[in-house]
C-alpha cells in the first residue's frame, strides 16, 4: 500500500501541530513557561539602548529580550548565526518560542552576529 500525501492543510493546522509537539515533550514550551525572559529587560535596555541618536531615521532597534531569546536558542542547540536564521524560519517551535508569526520578523545572520 502506497502512502498518500494529504495536499490540503486544515484550518487549525498550526494549532494542532503545536499541540502535538507539546505532547511529545517540546522543551521550548517548558522553557517559555519556566523562564521569564522579561526579567532581563531593564538590564538589557541599559546595555544596548543607544541614547545618542540625533533623530528617528533608520531601522528601529530590535527588541533586546527578543535577541536574548534568539541567542539562547543558538546556544541551546549549538548552531551558527546562519543556522539560527534558517532554523527560526524552518521550525515552527522556534517561531512559537520567539512569538514570531511571520518569517519577515526573523533577524538575518548579520543581525545575530552583531
Amino acid at each position: 500500500m502506497k502512502y498518500q500525501k494529504k495536499t490540503e492543510s486544515g484550518l487549525f493546522e498550526q494549532e494542532n501541530t503545536l499541540e502535538s509537539l507539546s505532547k511529545m515533550g517540546n522543551p521550548l514550551v517548558m522553557l517559555k513557561e519556566i523562564v521569564d525572559f522579561e526579567q532581563f529587560r531593564s538590564e538589557l535596555e541599559k546595555l544596548f539602548t543607544n541614547n545618542s541618536k540625533k533623530n528617528n531615521a533608520g531601522r528601529k532597534p530590535i527588541d533586546p529580550v527578543f535577541m536574548l531569546k534568539v541567542l539562547f536558542l543558538q546556544r541551546l542547540y549549538n548552531i551558527s548565526d546562519n543556522q539560527v536564521e534558517y532554523q527560526i524560519k524552518d521550525r515552527m517551535s522556534f517561531r512559537e518560542f520567539l512569538d514570531i508569526h511571520s518569517i519577515d520578523d526573523v533577524p538575518d545572520e548579520k543581525t545575530v552576529w552583531k
